[in-house]
């Protein structure tokens, strides 16, 4: 059962040419359940072809705190992710963080 302490976000962007999840996808998604208290990325996964590539990106995001902003995410994959993919999977980041920004910004209406 659901118990409301995490959320489900997904973050979308186009993939560069000549990329095997091209043949399949036409944009790279990054997906994350997120703790609704701390913004710390509990699971994620990506689009990425290769299931170690998907692993890969999960574990380097799992911990990742949205709160403190994406920019520690993205100089990780910028060392250690080196494939043609590394453009998308920044820009589907940051799109997933846009999205945990503004239902942050909801709740706080609310």
């Amino acid at each position: 059962m659901y118990n409301g302490k995490t959320m489900f976000i997904a973050g979308h962007a186009r993939l560069p040419q000549g990329m095997a999840a091209k043949s399949v996808f036409e944009t790279l998604t990054i997906t994350a359940e997120v703790d609704t208290t701390y913004g710390v990325i509990l699971e994620a996964s990506c689009t990425l072809a290769t299931e170690h590539g998907r692993e890969f990106i999960g574990n380097l995001l799992k911990g990742i705190s949205l709160q403190d902003g994406v920019e520690e995410a993205i100089e990780s994959i910028k060392k250690y992710y080196r494939g043609k993919a590394t453009n998308a999977l920044i820009a589907a980041l940051k799109d997933l963080d846009l999205h945990f920004q503004q239902m942050k910004q909801e709740e706080k209406i609310n």
